[in-house]
């Protein structure tokens, strides 16, 4: 399984940016896709999920009403749609999907990823 994530780049604030996670080796429409986020010298922290089917999405307070997750199962694509960018916003995005089909445990639960993304740098100038 690989996951291969793009899009990023350097964006001012209120500005927007989408990033990509396109999946392959592996039936991409039964598994959940999380979006996290390393700021410079922070910690790695969700930004949000979807569920395996698209209907559900989770997103962290930090993040809501501001970014938007979605998912092409046909494309085997995955999306994070950021708008009003912040500069605290700044850091390398990672995609990352369910190691178990069907799962439906806390997104917050990083053992349930199985396959993670390279990271696509996201830099937000103020």
């Amino acid at each position: 399984v690989q996951l291969q994530a793009s899009g990023g780049g350097l964006a001012q604030a209120g500005g927007s940016l989408r990033l990509s996670c396109a999946a392959s080796g592996r039936t991409f429409s039964s598994y959940a896709v999380g979006w996290f986020r390393r700021p410079p010298g922070k910690e790695r922290e969700l930004v949000g999920a979807i569920s395996w089917g698209g209907g559900s999405t989770y997103y962290a307070d930090s993040v809501k009403g501001r970014f938007t997750i979605s998912r092409d199962n046909a494309k085997n694509t995955a999306y994070l749609q950021m708008d009003s960018l912040k500069p605290e916003d700044t850091a390398v995005y990672y995609c990352a999907t369910d190691a178990v089909p069907y799962y439906s445990g806390s997104y917050y639960d990083t053992t349930r990823y199985g396959y993670w993304g390279q990271g696509t740098l996201v830099t937000v100038s103020s």
